[in-house]
């Protein structure tokens, strides 16, 4: 299809291609050598690029990014496809080396059997039934942070509502994982460095990761040397951490029962095997940082988006009032708040923190009528697919109710997924998911959030999908809730 005729004929902008055709698939023409890449620049980045490439020539996009030929998936048919159906084709690919860079050979990076058998070994502490033991961590670190936001409540002090997210999901992570606790003076500074160090590194990958060119790590650019300051700083937090619960295993076997437990007692049924304290140290960067800062960011932006919608914010405070009556949940009462968990969800319909996934094929494929050749690079968005007009009505909208059983059965499984798919599922969604329908829940309970001032907050590209400025909020108690 041309994109003249695209444009003239909106309708079948999302119409799935004719099966006989079997040319190239549409997209921008771009520049001899450079491809794309300029115009990536000119619309102000890869997300808008990406927007408005769907938008332009549909479900199926031929991109070229230098060298390397880009193919851009939307429709959650061919998701399904690239994750599930024909997922045995598919890899991350050569531009996971990258990420290596940051979280070694975790469970997030690594490939093929050598990840089957590190899946296979953390996949009990991941399980539904498997997070609940952390429940009752995660209530007692959510409070904290409501008794700390008892001084900017009564003086209206504004806050950085993503640092605060980011501290309280940091500290969550720490406790249930290592058993750490981050407001001790020894350790404090240290884990606020290693945030630090571990968000410039994130930004360091997501740059490399969208540029045609990039100097060898062994070249001493000043980005190059920060970049290995920061793994330093690092592996000496996380490093010593481990080492000194290997010694303590050795000595007195398992004595924590949290994640650092499971994976250094972790064993392989089929083959007995271990995980060195290398492979552990590698497991535990991807858990620790990935994980608190995903969560960080999607609640981030839920408290921007029900600061916008106060609709959606007074039936939140409505649902809380009624089953909690003033008393702090246990995870008993999470079924019975599921508008506080359509927040969540909704927020990652709109604003989900890994807003891109890559996958290379082995072999040759077609997908919606195109052929997709061997070691071309497919970029799978949950941030577009989330939005397709076929799929959802009122796209750009914030509707948590569109996450109500009876609406969430009629839409197509992988309209959705904001924890990838098929195998290869995030294995800290349920973590994840427990954790922040708690903290919308316990917040809105006590305190509504307000936009310090007026302001639309785009997203922006920084290794997850964060907002393009800092969030400052006021906190205010709510009437009638007193602690």
């Amino acid at each position: 299809m041309e994109r003249k005729a695209l444009i003239s004929q909106p309708t079948n902008l999302y119409r799935e291609p004719s099966r006989p055709a079997r040319k190239s698939a549409p997209g921008p023409r771009g520049l001899p050598v450079l491809g794309n890449i300029p115009e990536v620049r000119s619309k102000g980045g890869l997300i808008q690029f990406y927007s408005q490439a769907h938008r332009d020539y549909g479900d199926v996009v031929r991109i070229r990014m230098g060298p390397v030929d880009q193919y851009l998936i939307v429709h959650p048919d061919h998701v399904r496809h690239v994750l599930v159906a024909n997922r045995q084709n598919y890899w991350k690919g050569a531009a996971m080396q990258r990420v290596k860079l940051l979280l070694g050979n975790g469970l997030f990076t690594s490939e093929g059997a050598f990840w089957q058998r590190q899946r296979r070994l953390m996949q009990p502490g991941f399980t539904p039934r498997g997070v609940t033991q952390f429940g009752g961590a995660m209530v007692e670190l959510i409070e904290r942070t409501l008794a700390r936001w008892q001084a900017p409540a009564r003086n209206g002090a504004a806050l950085d509502i993503g640092q605060e997210m980011m501290t309280l999901t940091m500290g969550i992570i720490a406790e249930t994982m290592l058993s750490i606790d981050l407001t001790r003076d020894d350790v404090v500074g240290q884990a606020a460095d290693a945030g630090r160090a571990f968000a410039y590194m994130l930004e360091f990958v997501s740059a490399q990761s969208a540029s045609a060119f990039s100097w060898p790590l062994w070249v001493p650019t000043p980005a190059n040397r920060r970049f290995k300051a920061a793994s330093a700083l690092i592996q000496d937090f996380l490093g010593g951490v481990v080492r000194e619960r290997r010694a303590q295993h050795e000595r007195h076997g398992p004595q924590q029962q949290d994640l650092l437990d499971t994976l250094l007692s972790a064993r392989d049924d089929t083959t007995g095997e271990v995980m060195d304290d290398a492979q552990v140290y590698d497991e535990v960067i991807t858990i620790f940082f990935a994980g608190h800062e995903t969560t960080a960011q999607a609640l981030s932006w839920a408290w921007y988006l029900l600061a916008k919608h106060p609709d959606a914010e007074s039936r939140l405070h409505e649902e809380v009032d009624r089953v909690l009556g003033g008393r702090t949940p246990t995870l008993s009462d999470l079924p019975n708040l599921p508008y506080a968990r359509w927040v969540v969800e909704e927020t990652m319909r709109l604003y989900p923190p890994a807003w891109i996934f890559v996958r290379e094929p082995y072999q040759d494929d077609e997908i919606g009528g195109y052929p997709i050749p061997a070691k071309s690079m497919i970029v799978l968005s949950p941030y577009l697919t989330h939005r397709h007009p076929a799929h959802w009505d009122q796209p750009e909208q914030f509707e948590p109710a569109r996450f109500a059983p009876e609406q969430a059965a009629k839409r197509h499984h992988y309209a959705y997924f904001p924890f990838g798919g098929g195998p290869r599922t995030c294995i800290g969604n349920h973590f994840a998911l427990q954790e922040a329908h708690l903290a919308v829940a316990m917040i809105a309970q006590r305190y509504r959030l307000r936009l310090a001032k007026p302001e639309t907050i785009e997203p922006k590209m920084a290794g997850t999908l964060r907002p393009s400025k800092p969030v400052w909020m006021r906190v205010e108690q709510r009437a009638g809730i007193g602690r």
